[in-house]
């Protein structure tokens, strides 16, 4: 070592006093966790920033938008201890750190506004309302082909719920063996099954979604996603021309009198499942960014034709179903301006609701959102005896 760089080392060492005790292996040692400590708190802190400008904005930030919600809040908490021992940059690697959970606790998924707030008891005249994505309509899928529920179990279930109204999805079947993605969804017609276990409910229908009730219905449609896709994605695939529906629509809006008041009830499952996460792979015949280009655009035209419908829709409504969108995704802010979400009446403090089964559930992708003219007085998570990966749910209205 040259005179100069022996006093280089030495000024170093008295300016980090951190650094100098011990052999040189453990000062070099000190230095990199240093560095390594820096680099997880201030890239944790650009993901954080970067997730607020391309959530929801660009297909390619699509694995960041899967991510588990509360890793948003997790992980900056976890980098605190590992900056606070970064003693020579403590102060500004803890405040990358707690800028990191400012920015990210929003995403988390972390519903605080149940700690204050109780929803309001309901009146005599108030309605029960069910929502639940029924994972392919008594189809058990999750036990090696094993068939463990039976059909009279599943319309049990929904019976005992005792619903006013019920908003069901994945009203079809699906034959997993298929090739083509599109082709494995296919439609089925327990219709005589639904008027035996519902006696005196209206059936409304359309491509995979079915709404019951015994209240009146004035009216219902459904709506169509397919002008807000991109111009190569409008054309239904040729698997599903005789069941378009399956492709273009995932919202039937159905009008409901209720205690002399027409409420729009959007029954709404928005393609597609956060999957990608757990299995990291694509389909055979197609990339991954492509899975996530075909996702982020389906879902944004979805969000679209609803809020174009609610637009130039005079009455109260209530939006509730299946969203496969996540409280990390910044696709919720599609929703329409006329809702409000009514997370709060939740009872837990983090709510998820997917995948239920084997899995760790870390997702919730199931929403309830109204108009704010629509009360909610209660709000629950069922699970699903083993008839599904979601969870109901299950919330009591009422429109004064």
């Amino acid at each position: 070592m040259t005179e100069a760089a022996a006093r280089t080392t030495a000024i170093m060492d008295e300016k980090d006093p951190e650094l100098s005790p011990g052999p040189s292996g453990r000062s070099r040692r000190a230095r990199w966790g240093v560095r390594l400590a820096a680099v997880a708190c201030v890239g944790w802190l650009v993901v954080v920033v970067l997730h607020h400008l391309l959530s929801a904005r660009t297909y390619v930030w699509g694995p960041v938008d899967l991510l588990p919600p509360i890793v948003w809040a997790a992980v900056p908490v976890m980098l605190l201890p590992v900056a606070w021992l970064a003693r020579p940059m403590r102060r500004r690697l803890v405040g990358a750190a707690l800028l990191a959970l400012v920015l990210g606790v929003g995403y988390s998924g972390i519903n605080f506004a149940t700690v204050f707030y109780t929803p309001p008891p309901a009146p005599a005249d108030a309605i029960k309302v069910v929502t639940w994505n029924t994972e392919y309509w008594d189809q058990d899928r999750r036990n090696g082909g094993e068939q463990r529920t039976t059909t009279a179990q599943f319309y049990d279930f929904l019976r005992e719920m005792d619903a006013d109204v019920y908003m069901l999805h994945e009203y079809a079947n699906v034959d997993d063996s298929l090739v083509d993605i599109f082709a494995q969804a296919y439609e089925i017609d327990q219709t005589a099954q639904l008027k035996a276990a519902f006696p005196g409910y209206t059936i409304v229908r359309e491509g995979r979604n079915v709404t019951l009730t015994r209240l009146p219905v004035v009216g219902h449609a459904w709506l169509d996603s397919q002008p807000y896709l991109p111009d190569d994605l409008k054309p239904v695939p040729p698997a599903l021309v005789d069941r378009p529906l399956f492709y273009t629509s995932q919202a039937l809006r159905t009008d409901i009198r209720v205690n002399g008041q027409v409420v729009s009830f959007y029954n709404s499952h928005i393609f597609q499942p956060p999957v990608r996460i757990l299995l990291l792979r694509s389909d055979d015949d197609r990339n991954m960014f492509e899975i996530d280009r075909f996702n982020f655009e389906i879902r944004q035209a979805s969000y679209q034709a609803i809020a174009a419908d609610l637009e130039k829709n005079p009455n109260r409504a209530v939006m509730a179903g299946d969203l496969n969108t996540s409280p990390s995704m910044n696709l919720l802010d599609m929703v329409s301006d006329r809702l409000v979400d009514q997370s709060r009446a939740l009872s837990s403090l983090y709510p998820v609701t997917w995948p239920v089964g084997d899995k760790p559930r870390m997702w919730r992708i199931d929403w309830l959102f109204t108009t704010p003219d629509i009360k909610v007085h209660s709000y629950d998570l069922t699970l699903p005896n083993g008839l599904s990966d979601h969870k109901a749910q299950q919330f009591v209205i009422s429109a004064p």
